[in-house]
Order: structure tokens, then C-alpha cells, then sequence
């Protein structure tokens, strides 16, 4: 955290014309400075500088606040990320009241600069960016360098008095026990940033065919790859004024695509797109393209996160690179409007993962044709009602059949509803235990069922179903069944309490529905009211009710 003296002293040096000059041209009017607001669009400049008062306001749309505010509209940054954003452009020296996160950054840092310092002499390293097509613009922008071996790098850290153990918990090094080594041996190094611009970690590239091509930083305190986008802090500002932000695979795809002008590009960290990235790709509320390459490995990649996106309500589609070419490739070869084109008509996600389902099926056979009919209408039930009826004309033309046999109501896609569900990050840990416990223990099963209807399970109900079937081969049941991070309850004492807590959130839940539910008379409130207050009672006693 940064001390609120180091933050006082700041401010204090810190002038707002000059902060705000550095981002949009001002012009004097009197004892202020004027210019066009650049937070909405206006054509009489409205927005107004004080340097009396250290403050801006706009007369148009509002906006106001002193030089930190205006970094944080403008970058789209947090306080924290805007007061190091100053600091670093100013130098001044922040100071931290806990400050392992800082020096950890800082060796990162300079590790990053380390590298960067040994590219330009690396033949064999400048001449593979250069035949990739890649400017030394770009590599400035992306601080794209060279990784020697392991033990240049060892003894860097060690002449510049870093510690070996910070090294090995930020992944800069690793350790079999006997030795230490560099993570990153003969490689060309891509920094990656947190949203605020720190260095987290690193992706390699071999030019010299030692271990796998790409390679990423380990888990760290400061690096998971499952939330982090590459060149986010780059992209970030286009993002938000595009309204549109481009997903892609590698690091060369979205370093080209930025020189191409496509700056609202990013790419995961070698994983697939997943629930923990969700909260950054919703800032802005921007459209979603995944750009991904269109052998199986990139199709499969695109439609688990087509899944995921369209499940979570995102708008956007995908673009999928056909022949073996890559965006990186097109851009070399100066197809940039044939990018165009394709970014601007990306297939949307519903439509997307309709078609690969469908040609998972032999629509020939009527049998695969039904099954086929099934899952898509599975997928469909994890979509809003007003998806699910926009898209039965979709489903019913792909499969030549007639939209009154695509039927959404009833049971006739539970089975697949909930496995999609549950393949589209929708995994509840309690539930998938419960289901566990009663594999491992048959005779827990009574007592699950004498309080808890399967239907009742939010996400698993149909893993629940093949359980108390005893249908123990199936692909799911063997997934929980080999999931060592789900874990079985061991004796009856436990199952109870744990259904006990659960029914008791439940019924909390379901008073404060009631509470809050204004077209209800007072009588039915008043008597609900009472049953679960007596219930939620009974259950703190120790005894297990029947769920309503």
C-alpha cells in the first residue's frame, strides 16, 4: 500500500495544467485554460483548467476533479494505479507501508530491461523478429528482448545483489532441488503487465529449439496467466474508445496487429479464455473478437470460449484464419484490409457454437440428427429466454427440420443443459461434493434425499441424477470422481452440517427475497415470513428439514 505522505507529496509537486497539457492540447482563456472535453464529444470547448485551484471541471457533461482524477478517466486506472502512473512519469520515489509487492516488481523490472539490453546483439534473435516482419518501433512498444543462458542469467541476478529466493518465487528461476536454472534459456523474452502496466512475468520463445517453442512464467504471487490478458495495459486505452477489444492466440499476432493499427488487441497467456478473465474483458462493456488460428486445436480453443462469452452475456463473435495463415502472417504480407473485413463481420458466438455442434453430428443419420437437436438446445437453456426463442428459427434451419420441434420447455434438454453449464465455468464446488460424498458413501445417499430434491442443484443436477443411477463410467462421473480437488465428506456427522448450512442460506435468501417482493399481500408475506424463520430455527437446533 502507498503511504498517504508519500501520496500527500505528490500531489504536492504535481500541477495540473501540466498533467492535463500532456494528454490534450489547452489553451489560455484569462486565468484559465480551455479546451474541447475529452469525455464527451462537444464542438465549443467547455472544459476548463484552473491552475489556482489545482483543479479541472467541464460545464458540459460535469466532469471534474484535480490531476489523479484526471488521470484515472482518462487511462481508465484505479487510484493506486494512477498515483504510480504520476510517480513514474514525474520520479518521484513512491513509499510503501508493506513494500514486498514493489521490490518484487522492481526485480521484474529490471530483469525486463536486462533483457531488452541483450537483443540488439543477438543476431540470430533480431533476424528471426525481422523476417516475422516485426519494426523496431515494436520492439521498443512491446519491450520485447533476449534471454541468454541459464547461467548469464544467474549470475546477472547475482552480480546485481537480487536475491536467488525472491528470483525463484517470482519464476525468473527455477529449482530441481540439487540446482538452480533460468526459467528462460536462449529466448526471445515478451514482458507481460498487469491492467496497471507493472511487469508480472515473462513468455519466451526458443530460437535455438531448446525444450517447447513458447513458454510462460510460472504461477506467482504476482503472475496468473488465467487472469491476465498480453498487452492489456497497451490496448486498454483503444479498447475502451473502439468499444471492441480483439482476443487473440500469440504474442506475435498481437504485436503485429498493433502495427498494423489494430491497437485494441490482446492475447491469452498460452491457456484458453476462462471465467477469471471476464472481469477485465467486461471494463468498458466492449464487443469480443476472438481471432483464432483455424486448425482444430485453435477451432476448439474458439468455441469453449464462444461457450463462455455467450453464457456470460457478451456481445461479439469470431474470426476464425483459414489456409495456415496467422494474423501475424497476414499483416507481414499486407493484407490489412482483408483484416478489416473480417473484424468487422466476426460470426456471433451463438451462431458459432450451433455450427461446430452441428458438425460434430452426421445429419444424414436421423438418429444423430435428434441427438444433435438435443445439444443444441442444451447450449440454448444456458442463454436468456429471449436468446433461446431468437435462435430456434437458427437451430431448426441448420438441422432442415421444423421450428415447432425445437422445444425448449420440459425436460427434453436437462442432461446437456447442465453439462454445458457446467463445461461453460458454471463449476459449484459444494454441489460437486455433495455428488462426490454420495458416490464414495451409498449410504448417505437417504439422507441427501430426504431434504434435498436432485432438481433443486443449481449447476450439477444432472451429475446428481447419474450418481444416484449409479452410473459410475460416465465422462462426468469420472471427472468428479478423479478430481482430486473435490472432496468427499467422511462421515454422516459432516453431511448433516453441511446441509444444514446449506438449507440455512437457502431460507435466508428466500426471507430477504420476500422482504424486497412489493406485489405479495401481507398476509401470504407475513405467513411465509413465519415458516422460514421457524425452519431456518429448527435447522440451527441441529434438525434437517425437507427443502421447499
Amino acid at each position: 500500500m502507498i503511504s498517504q505522505d508519500s501520496i500527500e507529496a505528490l500531489k504536492a509537486r504535481l500541477d495540473v495544467v501540466d498533467v492535463i497539457g500532456s494528454y490534450i492540447e489547452l489553451k489560455k482563456a484569462g486565468a484559465n485554460f480551455k479546451a474541447p472535453c475529452p469525455f464527451h464529444d462537444e464542438k465549443s470547448p467547455s472544459f476548463v483548467v484552473s491552475p489556482t485551484k489545482q483543479i479541472y471541471h467541464c460545464f458540459g457533461c460535469g466532469a471534474g476533479g484535480d490531476a489523479i482524477k484526471f488521470v484515472m478517466e482518462y487511462e481508465h486506472l484505479s487510484y493506486p494505479e494512477a498515483i504510480e502512473k504520476l510517480a513514474a512519469t514525474y520520479g518521484f520515489t513512491l513509499n510503501y507501508t508493506s513494500s514486498p509487492k514493489k521490490q518484487n516488481a522492481d526485480i521484474l523490472q529490471k530483469i525486463n530491461e536486462y533483457y531488452q539490453s541483450l537483443l540488439p546483439h543477438n543476431p540470430t534473435a533480431m533476424r528471426y523478429l525481422q523476417e516475422r516482419g516485426v519494426y523496431e518501433s515494436s520492439i521498443e512498444k512491446f519491450g520485447i528482448g533476449y534471454a541468454p543462458s541459464s547461467q548469464q542469467t544467474i549470475e546477472w541476478i547475482k552480480k546485481n545483489y537480487f536475491s536467488m529466493q525472491d528470483a525463484l518465487k517470482l519464476g525468473i528461476i527455477g529449482s530441481d532441488g540439487s540446482r538452480s536454472y533460468a526459467r528462460f534459456i536462449e529466448r526471445i523474452t515478451f514482458p507481460i503487465h498487469s491492467p496497471s502496466g507493472m511487469v508480472v512475468g515473462f513468455g519466451g520463445r526458443t530460437i535455438t529449439g531448446h525444450q517447447a517453442k513458447y513458454v510462460n512464467s510460472p504461477e506467482t504471487p504476482l503472475f496468473n496467466k488465467s487472469r491476465l490478458l498480453y498487452a492489456y495495459n497497451l490496448a486498454r486505452n483503444e479498447v475502451y474508445k473502439k468499444k471492441e477489444i480483439i482476443i487473440t492466440e500469440g504474442y506475435l499476432d498481437v504485436v503485429m496487429l498493433h502495427q498494423a493499427g489494430f491497437e485494441n488487441t490482446v492475447a491469452t497467456l498460452g491457456t484458453a479464455l476462462t471465467k477469471d478473465h471476464l472481469p477485465l474483458l467486461r471494463k468498458g462493456e466492449p464487443k469480443v473478437v476472438m481471432a483464432y488460428d483455424g486448425d482444430s486445436a485453435g477451432i476448439n480453443a474458439a468455441l469453449k470460449a464462444a461457450r463462455l462469452l455467450s453464457v456470460g452475456g457478451f456481445d461479439g463473435g469470431v474470426v476464425i484464419f483459414e489456409g495456415g495463415m496467422d494474423p501475424a502472417d497476414m499483416v507481414k504480407e499486407g493484407k490489412i484490409e482483408d483484416l478489416e473485413k473480417l473484424f468487422r463481420a466476426p460470426k456471433p458466438f451463438i451462431e458459432f457454437v450451433l455450427d461446430q455442434i452441428a458438425t460434430a453430428y452426421d445429419l444424414r443419420d436421423p438418429k444423430a440428427k435428434e441427438a444433435c437437436l438435443h445439444e443444441m438446445i442444451g447450449y440454448l437453456k444456458t442463454l436468456s429466454p429471449l436468446l433461446q426463442e431468437e435462435y430456434k428459427p437458427y437451430v431448426a434451419s441448420r438441422l432442415g427440420i421444423s421450428p415447432s420441434l425445437v422445444r425448449l420447455g420440459g425436460n427434453i434438454a436437462t442432461h446437456q443443459q447442465q453439462h454445458s453449464v457446467m463445461q461453460n465455468a458454471h463449476r459449484d464446488l459444494w454441489e460437486l461434493t455433495l455428488i462426490k460424498t454420495i458416490l464414495e458413501h451409498p449410504e448417505f445417499t437417504e439422507m441427501v434425499l430426504d431434504v434435498l430434491d436432485p432438481s433443486r442443484l443449481q449447476f450439477h443436477a444432472f451429475e446428481f441424477e447419474l450418481a444416484l443411477r449409479g452410473e459410475r463410467e460416465h465422462p462426468r462421473i469420472l471427472d468428479i470422481l478423479l478430481d482430486d480437488e473435490i472432496k468427499a465428506l467422511e462421515s454422516i456427522d459432516a453431511l448433516k452440517a453441511e446441509l444444514i448450512t446449506y438449507l440455512v442460506r437457502h431460507y435466508e435468501r428466500e426471507l430477504k427475497k420476500i422482504n424486497f417482493d412489493k406485489s405479495m399481500n401481507f398476509e401470504k408475506k407475513a405467513y411465509l415470513i413465519r415458516k422460514f424463520r421457524d425452519k431456518i430455527t429448527r435447522l440451527k437446533r441441529g434438525e434437517l428439514v425437507v427443502l421447499d
